[in-house]
């Protein structure tokens, strides 16, 4: 079936907020502005490095909240139709319906996939200080093993061989990605900085499988607006980090200037010293915002395999963009290709996407018919940020598992539906997948 212009409009819109996502949250860390008075340094403002992966949760978190703007609008809209119907039903002489009903939009249910969301995208804006934006994009791809395991665990999911053979080939792209990283870092000095980004990427996708694992149990269910359940996360979120997190930072004893772990108010005086800095900053929380929407509307009108794919083109436009960037604009910003490693990171790239399309059933393996699933079976559809990279709605759920089911039961022995019933599973299933979307290209969330 043939694209409509507005499909292909939502996956444009969904590929270039996402990678603007990744790449201007690289570009901050790689400013050297001026910041805060350093007190080692007779009180005269020091160029430094923007290194605040705190801070910039801080600003992921603004831009989540800016999706209950997004709520308002839609239940806006909503009512004026509702209006419009009643109008006709009144001028037809019916009965109007029921005025659509809403839960509450502030949820203390919500308190607790913030805090993993604000854990798990911390860590990986920690990580991604060390490594590239492109190998940080691909490591986010872990998330579908961890999310499989877990949920086999806590959700009782049941995982085919050819779900594992997935996750085993993503796992192997990791080990190529991650490698290519660290040989790349010993030639030029010590590659402990490298190996810690690596470990708090993976796991940052960790914690934010996690975080999916509690939406499904806690918020799925309640039937939440997708543009809920990420404004409200932003909104704890941000509370969170301004009262609680951000000042606890600032008093814990670090590296930072005047001895700070996150000084925040450094990162203020460098964002206010340089235009460029502050230019990178509002990318960053406007593509956070625009990011789920697309996301958000993909999931809607569109299928696994399409968000599989603009997934990898998202991890190649990073890429490129951040060579073209290296090479023909300012070697301060972007990256370098490396002769002797780069292949071995292409290669990795090349086993990541075989392997995520191998767990959403994408491609199947002829040669060995034994690992690919019987018909009609749920699907553990993961398709890899919106988040914390975290690509909007929940996975096939329980009510859809039992229709398909049900329908199975009542055409038993019908060859002549098998066709259609393998169309209506998949399409059941398409339109409650999210798992692994983010909302800032790293974390995951109905985004």
């Amino acid at each position: 079936m043939a694209l409509t212009c507005i499909q292909v409009v939502l996956m444009i819109g969904m590929l270039v907020t996402g990678s603007i996502n990744t790449i201007s949250k690289k570009a901050q860390n790689d400013c050297n502005v001026k910041g805060y008075p350093n007190g080692t340094a007779n009180n005269t403002a020091t160029v430094h490095s923007f290194d605040h992966p705190w801070f910039q949760t801080w600003i992921m978190f603004i831009g989540e909240c800016s999706c209950l703007i997004g709520l308002g609008l839609a239940r806006r809209r909503e009512k004026k139709q509702f209006i419009k119907e009643m109008n006709w039903a009144a001028q037809l002489g019916r009965e109007p319906e029921a005025p659509p009903s809403h839960p509450r939009v502030f949820q203390w249910v919500f308190l607790l996939p913030t805090v993993c969301d604000l854990i798990g995208t911390s860590l990986a804006g920690i990580g991604l200080l060390y490594v590239d934006a492109s190998v940080w994009q691909m490591l986010r791809g872990s998330i579908i093993i961890f999310a499989g395991i877990l949920s086999k665990i806590f959700l009782k999911r049941k995982l085919y061989p050819v779900h594992w053979l997935g996750m085993l080939m993503t796992m192997a792209g990791l080990v190529l990605v991650g490698c290519s990283s660290i040989f790349r870092a010993r030639q030029n000095t010590s590659s402990s900085h490298t190996i810690l980004g690596i470990a708090l990427i993976l796991g940052s996708q960790l914690v934010s499988a996690s975080q999916m694992v509690i939406e499904e149990i806690f918020l799925k269910k309640r039937n939440y607006h997708p543009l809920q359940v990420v404004g409200m996360e932003g909104t704890f979120g941000f509370l969170l980090m301004t009262f609680v997190v951000l000042p606890a930072m600032y008093f814990i004893p670090g590296s930072g200037i005047n001895g700070r772990y996150e000084n925040s108010i450094d990162a203020l005086y460098q964002i206010g010293n340089s235009p460029k800095l502050l230019a990178f900053c509002l990318l960053y929380l406007v593509s956070i915002a625009f990011y789920n929407y697309f996301g958000l509307a993909v999931t809607k009108s569109l299928t696994a395999v399409h968000r599989t794919l603009i997934d990898a083109c998202r991890t190649i436009l990073v890429w490129g963009v951040d060579l073209f960037i290296f090479y023909v604009f300012s070697r301060e910003f972007g990256e370098e290709f490396d002769k002797t490693y780069g292949l071995l990171q292409v290669d990795g790239f090349l086993f990541l996407v075989i392997g995520t399309m191998l767990y959403n059933q994408i491609m199947n393996v002829p040669c060995l018919p034994w690992c690919n699933p019987p018909p009609l079976v749920e699907l553990q559809a993961v398709v890899a940020p919106p988040h914390h990279d975290q690509d909007p709605a929940p996975q096939a759920s329980a009510s859809a598992t039992r229709k398909i089911a049900s329908t199975k039961r009542k055409s038993a022995g019908k060859k002549g539906n098998i066709q259609d019933l393998e169309e209506s599973y998949k399409s059941d299933v398409d339109e409650h997948t999210h798992l692994l979307h983010s909302s800032d290209g790293q974390q995951p969330s109905y985004t």
